[in-house]
C-alpha cells in the first residue's frame, strides 16, 4: 500500500516538513492541510505539484478524522493547542502521529492514551523537533553509552548571523514561545533529584568556533521536556540551557523584571490589554529584521565508561539555506520530524504506543539521515582526569 503522509499546518514549519518529505519519499502522496486553504496551496505551489493542499480545521474534530483515514502518519506542524485533538484523530482513524510537541501539559495529556494507542497499533511521538526533540535523542543516546553517568548538559540556540544591538537576537520561532521560555521555571536534575530552577539563571561561557567565539548560555524551559523522568535514577545531573550572544540574558532579565511581561492590564485607549500581549508585538516589530540566521547545538554527556572517565559530546552548526530560503531553525526543526515520520511509516520503529523520541528513536541512523540534508553533527569522545 502506497505510504501516505499529512502535514498538519501550511506554516514555515509545515512547508519544510513537507519539503523534506518530497524530496525523500518520492512515492508518497503528500497532503499539506491548513484552516487558510490559500496558504496550503502556496506550499503546494511552492513544492511544484508534489503536495496536495486542503482545506482542513484542525479544530473540526470529525473533519480532521476523516481526512487521517487511510493515513499512514499524521504530521502535527501547528499550535500545540491543537495536538491533543491531532492525536485522538490519529487514533480514531488508525494513523500514526509526530507532532513538533512545545507544551508539557499538553504531552503529558497525550502520554494519558498510550493504553489505547497501544490497543490500536498506533505509534504517537511528541516533542520530535530540535528542542525539545533532537538535542533529547542526543542526551539519552550519549547517557545509554555510559555505566555512570555524572552530567548531561544540553546547550541549543537559534540566533541571527549578523546581530543586531540592543538584544542582539531576531525572532526565530513564536514569540509566545518564547516569553514562555523565558520566564517559566526549569526543570533540571541536580545530585539524582528533578528540581527547579529559575529561567534566564545560572548564566555561563559557551564556546563555538569563529566566527561565534564566546557566547552565553543560560536555563530557559521547555526544551528538556520530559527527558528527566527518562533519565532520573541513572544521570546525577542533568540541564538544558539556551544559546545567545553575550550580554543578551542580563537585558532580557532585566525587562521581565520590569513586568514587560507580566498579564497586568494596560488601557491602550478604549481597549484594555495586557503588558504581555503588547510586549509580544513590540518584540515581533523590533526583532523580526530578516537577518539569515544560525543553530548552534552541543549535547555534552560526561561520566564513566570501561572504567574510564570520558565526555561524549555532539555539535551541530547549521546555517540559513539561500538556495530553498529556508532558515537554519526551520531545517533543524522540521527536517527531524520529516525523518522520524518516514522511520515509522518504513517500519524502522517498531515500538507502539504514545511517547517521546528520545525513548524509542535511534540517534545514530538519525544522524545519518540529518547528514544526508546538509545538517553534519559531530562526535567527539575524549577522556576526562580522574
Amino acid at each position: 500500500m502506497a505510504l501516505r503522509f499529512v502535514v498538519l499546518g501550511a506554516g514555515l514549519m509545515g512547508r519544510a516538513v513537507a519539503f523534506d518529505l518530497a524530496r525523500s519519499s518520492p512515492d508518497a502522496e503528500i497532503i499539506i492541510a491548513d484552516v487558510d486553504a490559500g496558504a496550503a496551496e502556496t506550499m503546494a505551489g511552492f513544492l511544484a505539484g508534489r503536495v496536495r493542499p486542503l482545506h482542513l480545521d484542525v479544530y473540526d474534530q470529525r473533519a480532521l478524522r476523516d481526512a487521517l483515514q487511510g493515513t499512514t502518519v499524521a504530521i502535527g506542524a501547528v499550535s500545540y493547542s491543537a495536538n491533543l485533538r491531532i492525536t485522538r484523530a490519529a487514533l480514531d482513524a488508525g494513523a500514526h502521529m509526530v507532532d513538533l510537541g512545545g507544551n508539557d501539559d499538553v504531552v503529558r495529556q497525550q502520554l494519558a492514551l498510550d493504553g489505547e494507542a497501544r490497543a490500536r497499533g498506533v505509534t504517537v511521538l511528541p516533542n520530535c523537533g530540535l528542542a525539545p526533540g533532537l538535542i533529547n535523542i542526543l542526551g539519552a543516546a550519549g547517557a545509554a553509552c555510559f555505566e555512570r553517568v555524572d552530567t548531561v548538559q544540553l546547550r541549543v540556540g537559534g540566533l541571527p548571523q549578523h546581530p543586531r544591538p540592543p538584544l542582539n537576537y531576531q525572532i526565530t520561532f513564536s514569540v509566545d514561545g518564547l516569553i514562555n521560555e523565558y520566564s517559566e521555571k526549569a526543570r533540571v536534575i541536580r545530585n539524582g533529584r528533578i528540581v527547579e530552577v529559575e529561567s534566564l539563571s545560572e548564566l555561563e561561557e559557551i564556546e563555538f568556533p569563529l566566527p561565534f567565539g564566546t557566547l552565553e548560555a543560560f536555563a530557559t524551559s521547555g526544551g528538556v521536556s520530559l527527558l528527566p523522568e527518562l533519565l532520573l535514577g541513572s544521570v546525577a545531573n542533568l540541564d538544558y540551557k539556551t544559546i545567545r550572544y553575550k550580554g543578551h540574558c542580563e537585558k532580557f532579565r532585566t525587562l521581565l523584571e520590569l513586568g514587560f511581561a507580566s498579564n497586568e492590564p494596560v488601557s491602550v485607549g478604549a481597549h484594555v490589554r495586557t503588558n504581555r500581549e503588547l510586549f509580544a508585538q513590540l518584540l515581533r516589530r523590533k526583532l523580526d529584521f530578516g537577518d539569515t540566521d544560525v543553530v548552534l547545538l552541543r549535547a555534552a554527556i560526561s561520566g564513566t565508561a570501561d572504567g574510564m572517565l570520558q565526555t561524549l559530546t555532539y555539535d551541530c552548526i547549521d546555517y540559513y539555506d539561500t538556495e530553498h530560503q529556508m532558515t537554519a531553525m526551520m531545517r533543524t526543526t522540521a527536517f527531524p520530524v520529516s525523518i522520524i515520520a518516514q522511520m515509522l511509516a518504513a517500519g524502522t520503529l517498531q515500538v507502539r504506543g504514545v511517547m517521546p523520541p528520545e525513548y524509542c528513536v535511534p540517534a545514530a541512523p538519525l544522524i545519518t539521515e540529518l547528514q544526508k540534508r546538509g545538517i553534519t553533527i559531530t562526535t567527539t569522545l575524549s577522556e576526562m582526569q580522574a
